[in-house]
Protein backbone atom coordinates (compact mmCIF):
# COMPACT_ATOMS: atom_id res chain seq x y z
CA UNK A 1 0.00 0.00 0.00
CA UNK A 2 1.19 3.04 -1.08
CA UNK A 3 -0.71 5.55 2.29
CA UNK A 4 -1.49 3.69 5.56
CA UNK A 5 -4.31 5.68 6.19
CA UNK A 6 -6.94 8.52 4.59
CA UNK A 7 -9.34 10.94 5.47
CA UNK A 8 -12.97 11.07 4.21
CA UNK A 9 -11.34 12.88 1.46
CA UNK A 10 -7.79 11.33 0.94
CA UNK A 11 -9.75 8.21 -0.07
CA UNK A 12 -10.10 8.63 -3.56
CA UNK A 13 -6.65 10.05 -4.48
CA UNK A 14 -5.41 6.89 -1.70
CA UNK A 15 -7.55 4.47 -5.16
CA UNK A 16 -6.21 6.25 -7.58
CA UNK A 17 -2.54 6.09 -6.23
CA UNK A 18 -3.06 2.28 -5.71
CA UNK A 19 -4.03 1.38 -9.57
CA UNK A 20 -0.17 2.82 -10.16
CA UNK A 21 1.38 0.71 -8.52
CA UNK A 22 2.51 -2.77 -9.76
CA UNK A 23 -0.23 -5.44 -10.10
CA UNK A 24 -0.04 -8.29 -7.31
CA UNK A 25 2.12 -11.02 -8.72
CA UNK A 26 3.40 -9.09 -11.67
CA UNK A 27 6.74 -10.64 -12.93
CA UNK A 28 9.38 -8.50 -14.65
CA UNK A 29 11.30 -11.51 -15.54
CA UNK A 30 14.96 -12.24 -14.59
CA UNK A 31 16.72 -8.77 -13.54
CA UNK A 32 19.22 -7.81 -16.07
CA UNK A 33 22.54 -6.36 -15.33
CA UNK A 34 21.67 -3.05 -14.92
CA UNK A 35 23.50 -2.64 -10.87
CA UNK A 36 25.97 -3.94 -9.89
CA UNK A 37 28.55 -3.56 -6.50
CA UNK A 38 31.28 -1.99 -8.90
CA UNK A 39 32.31 1.72 -7.76
CA UNK A 40 31.80 4.95 -9.81
CA UNK A 41 32.67 8.50 -8.87
CA UNK A 42 30.50 10.96 -10.11
CA UNK A 43 31.87 14.29 -10.41
CA UNK A 44 28.91 16.96 -11.47
CA UNK A 45 30.44 20.44 -12.10
CA UNK A 46 29.38 23.87 -12.89
CA UNK A 47 32.33 25.99 -14.84
CA UNK A 48 32.76 29.21 -14.05
CA UNK A 49 31.89 32.25 -16.18
CA UNK A 50 33.65 31.86 -19.06
CA UNK A 51 35.18 28.82 -18.40
CA UNK A 52 33.70 25.83 -19.45
CA UNK A 53 35.64 25.36 -22.56
CA UNK A 54 38.81 25.26 -20.43
CA UNK A 55 37.32 22.99 -18.11
CA UNK A 56 36.74 20.44 -20.69
CA UNK A 57 40.40 21.16 -21.98
CA UNK A 58 41.95 20.55 -18.46
CA UNK A 59 39.96 17.11 -18.50
CA UNK A 60 41.21 15.80 -22.02
CA UNK A 61 44.93 17.09 -21.47
CA UNK A 62 44.67 14.79 -18.39
CA UNK A 63 43.63 11.65 -20.09
CA UNK A 64 47.08 10.40 -20.64
CA UNK A 65 48.15 11.09 -17.32
CA UNK A 66 45.02 9.14 -15.96
CA UNK A 67 45.73 5.97 -18.37
CA UNK A 68 49.53 6.36 -16.95
CA UNK A 69 48.11 6.22 -13.74
CA UNK A 70 46.55 3.06 -14.15
CA UNK A 71 42.73 4.44 -13.93
CA UNK A 72 39.74 3.74 -16.42
CA UNK A 73 39.18 6.87 -18.57
CA UNK A 74 36.50 8.84 -17.60
CA UNK A 75 33.54 9.43 -19.06
CA UNK A 76 32.56 12.84 -19.54
CA UNK A 77 28.69 14.60 -20.46
CA UNK A 78 28.41 18.36 -21.23
CA UNK A 79 25.53 19.68 -20.69
CA UNK A 80 22.66 20.65 -23.05
CA UNK A 81 19.16 20.52 -21.60
CA UNK A 82 17.83 19.95 -18.35
CA UNK A 83 20.07 20.40 -14.77
CA UNK A 84 21.96 23.39 -14.05
CA UNK A 85 25.46 21.85 -14.29
CA UNK A 86 27.78 21.76 -16.97
CA UNK A 87 29.68 18.51 -17.04
CA UNK A 88 28.76 15.12 -15.45
CA UNK A 89 32.35 12.71 -15.60
CA UNK A 90 32.32 9.44 -14.26
CA UNK A 91 35.43 7.87 -12.74
CA UNK A 92 34.94 4.03 -13.06
CA UNK A 93 36.50 3.17 -9.83
CA UNK A 94 36.31 -0.68 -9.06
CA UNK A 95 36.14 -0.83 -5.31
CA UNK A 96 37.46 1.21 -2.51
CA UNK A 97 40.10 -0.61 -1.42
CA UNK A 98 41.32 -0.70 -4.90
CA UNK A 99 41.42 2.82 -5.59
CA UNK A 100 42.43 3.63 -2.89
CA UNK A 101 45.24 0.89 -2.44
CA UNK A 102 48.07 2.68 -1.27
CA UNK A 103 50.13 0.76 -4.49
CA UNK A 104 46.98 2.75 -6.76
CA UNK A 105 47.81 5.78 -5.20
CA UNK A 106 51.88 5.75 -5.16
CA UNK A 107 51.20 4.97 -9.12
CA UNK A 108 48.55 7.74 -9.69
CA UNK A 109 50.73 10.18 -7.92
CA UNK A 110 54.09 9.63 -9.72
CA UNK A 111 51.49 9.52 -12.90
CA UNK A 112 51.10 13.51 -12.43
CA UNK A 113 54.59 14.00 -10.96
CA UNK A 114 55.33 13.02 -14.83
CA UNK A 115 53.34 14.78 -16.75
CA UNK A 116 54.98 18.51 -14.86
CA UNK A 117 51.34 18.88 -13.76
CA UNK A 118 51.24 16.96 -9.99
CA UNK A 119 47.57 16.08 -8.90
CA UNK A 120 47.54 19.22 -6.29
CA UNK A 121 48.40 21.67 -9.12
CA UNK A 122 45.64 19.82 -11.40
CA UNK A 123 43.63 20.36 -8.55
CA UNK A 124 44.32 24.03 -8.19
CA UNK A 125 43.28 24.30 -11.68
CA UNK A 126 39.94 22.63 -11.52
CA UNK A 127 39.01 24.53 -8.46
CA UNK A 128 39.99 27.78 -10.59
CA UNK A 129 37.64 27.03 -13.15
CA UNK A 130 34.58 25.97 -11.33
CA UNK A 131 31.49 27.62 -9.60
CA UNK A 132 30.48 24.93 -7.96
CA UNK A 133 30.20 20.71 -7.60
CA UNK A 134 29.10 17.79 -6.23
CA UNK A 135 30.62 14.40 -5.86
CA UNK A 136 28.91 11.17 -5.37
CA UNK A 137 30.00 7.11 -4.93
CA UNK A 138 27.59 4.87 -6.08
CA UNK A 139 27.46 1.06 -6.84
CA UNK A 140 26.65 0.10 -10.44
CA UNK A 141 26.78 -2.69 -13.24
CA UNK A 142 30.34 -4.19 -13.86
CA UNK A 143 32.78 -2.02 -16.05
CA UNK A 144 32.42 -4.34 -18.78
CA UNK A 145 28.50 -3.88 -19.22
CA UNK A 146 29.33 -0.07 -18.84
CA UNK A 147 31.77 0.10 -21.60
CA UNK A 148 29.09 -1.93 -23.67
CA UNK A 149 26.33 0.43 -22.81
CA UNK A 150 28.29 3.43 -23.87
CA UNK A 151 30.36 2.06 -26.75
CA UNK A 152 29.63 3.83 -30.01
CA UNK A 153 26.25 6.31 -28.45
CA UNK A 154 26.69 10.08 -28.48
CA UNK A 155 23.70 11.29 -26.54
CA UNK A 156 23.14 10.30 -22.57
CA UNK A 157 20.42 10.82 -20.48
CA UNK A 158 20.82 11.12 -17.13
CA UNK A 159 18.10 10.97 -14.26
CA UNK A 160 18.81 11.54 -10.64
CA UNK A 161 16.73 10.96 -8.14
CA UNK A 162 15.66 11.05 -3.87
CA UNK A 163 14.13 8.71 -2.84
CA UNK A 164 11.36 9.03 -0.26
CA UNK A 165 12.01 7.71 3.32
CA UNK A 166 11.59 4.28 3.37
CA UNK A 167 11.23 3.96 -0.92
CA UNK A 168 14.92 3.62 -2.02
CA UNK A 169 14.89 -0.19 -2.40
CA UNK A 170 11.38 0.12 -4.10
CA UNK A 171 12.77 2.88 -6.46
CA UNK A 172 15.85 0.92 -7.63
CA UNK A 173 13.35 -1.79 -8.14
CA UNK A 174 10.70 0.50 -10.45
CA UNK A 175 14.59 1.55 -12.45
CA UNK A 176 14.69 -2.06 -13.47
CA UNK A 177 10.96 -2.34 -14.21
CA UNK A 178 10.84 0.41 -16.87
CA UNK A 179 14.52 -1.19 -18.48
CA UNK A 180 11.81 -4.15 -19.00
CA UNK A 181 9.22 -1.60 -20.20
CA UNK A 182 12.23 -0.39 -22.38
CA UNK A 183 13.39 -3.32 -23.68
CA UNK A 184 10.29 -4.99 -24.72
CA UNK A 185 9.36 -1.84 -26.58
CA UNK A 186 12.55 -2.29 -28.64
CA UNK A 187 14.24 0.62 -26.67
CA UNK A 188 17.57 0.64 -24.57
CA UNK A 189 17.42 0.05 -21.04
CA UNK A 190 19.37 2.42 -18.73
CA UNK A 191 22.28 1.43 -15.99
CA UNK A 192 21.34 2.20 -11.87
CA UNK A 193 23.65 3.88 -9.91
CA UNK A 194 22.78 3.76 -6.43
CA UNK A 195 24.14 5.79 -3.40
CA UNK A 196 27.24 4.73 -1.42
CA UNK A 197 28.72 7.82 -0.26
CA UNK A 198 28.81 11.60 -1.17
CA UNK A 199 26.13 13.56 -2.64
CA UNK A 200 22.31 13.32 -1.42
CA UNK A 201 21.27 11.36 -4.92
CA UNK A 202 20.09 8.03 -4.00
CA UNK A 203 19.42 6.53 -7.33
CA UNK A 204 21.06 7.70 -10.80
CA UNK A 205 19.91 5.75 -14.35
CA UNK A 206 22.26 6.46 -17.66
CA UNK A 207 20.26 6.13 -21.00
CA UNK A 208 22.62 6.08 -23.83
CA UNK A 209 21.51 6.98 -27.43
CA UNK A 210 23.03 7.24 -31.00
CA UNK A 211 22.29 11.16 -31.46
CA UNK A 212 18.92 13.26 -30.58
CA UNK A 213 16.82 11.50 -33.24
CA UNK A 214 17.70 7.80 -32.07
CA UNK A 215 16.17 9.70 -28.53
CA UNK A 216 13.51 10.80 -30.12
CA UNK A 217 12.04 7.09 -32.15
CA UNK A 218 9.79 6.23 -28.73
CA UNK A 219 7.14 8.34 -30.14
CA UNK A 220 7.44 5.91 -33.09
CA UNK A 221 6.52 3.01 -30.99
CA UNK A 222 2.61 1.66 -31.52
CA UNK A 223 0.31 2.27 -28.76
CA UNK A 224 -0.11 -1.23 -28.26
CA UNK A 225 3.19 -1.93 -28.11
CA UNK A 226 4.16 -0.09 -25.46
CA UNK A 227 0.79 -1.04 -23.44
CA UNK A 228 1.74 -4.76 -23.64
CA UNK A 229 5.22 -3.79 -23.06
CA UNK A 230 4.13 -2.05 -19.79
CA UNK A 231 1.97 -4.80 -18.83
CA UNK A 232 4.92 -7.31 -19.07
CA UNK A 233 7.19 -4.99 -16.73
CA UNK A 234 4.23 -4.76 -14.11
CA UNK A 235 2.68 -1.65 -14.57
CA UNK A 236 -0.84 -0.85 -15.20
CA UNK A 237 -0.53 0.69 -18.22
CA UNK A 238 2.52 3.08 -20.00
CA UNK A 239 0.96 6.18 -18.61
CA UNK A 240 0.66 4.66 -15.22
CA UNK A 241 4.72 4.38 -15.07
CA UNK A 242 5.74 8.21 -14.26
CA UNK A 243 3.18 8.97 -12.00
CA UNK A 244 3.97 5.26 -10.02
CA UNK A 245 7.36 6.71 -9.83
CA UNK A 246 6.58 9.89 -8.19
CA UNK A 247 4.83 8.50 -5.50
CA UNK A 248 8.47 6.68 -4.54
CA UNK A 249 10.51 10.38 -5.12
CA UNK A 250 10.91 13.79 -3.38
CA UNK A 251 13.03 15.12 -6.28
CA UNK A 252 14.01 14.18 -9.93
CA UNK A 253 16.02 16.05 -11.93
CA UNK A 254 16.75 14.79 -15.81
CA UNK A 255 19.64 15.96 -17.95
CA UNK A 256 20.65 15.11 -21.61
CA UNK A 257 24.00 16.47 -23.25
CA UNK A 258 26.54 14.83 -26.13
CA UNK A 259 29.17 12.75 -24.73
CA UNK A 260 32.41 13.75 -24.81
CA UNK A 261 34.55 11.53 -27.21
CA UNK A 262 37.55 10.14 -24.90
CA UNK A 263 40.83 9.75 -26.55
CA UNK A 264 42.16 6.01 -27.28
CA UNK A 265 44.49 4.49 -24.66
Amino acid sequence: MLLRRCSLLGCVAVLALSRLAPSVGAQAGPPAPDTGDYLYRFVIVQAAPGKLLDLIELYRSRMPVIAAGGDELPFIVRHSQGDHWDLCIIYPSGSWADYYSRERMAKRQAAGDASGVPNAEFARRFYSMISWHEDLYAAGPPLEVFRAHARGMGLAHFEMLLALPGKREELVKERQMENVFNRERGRGGTLIFVHDQGAAWDVITLGVYRDWRHYAESETIPAEVSAAAAKKAGFAGPDAIGPYMRTLISTHRDTLGPILPAPPR
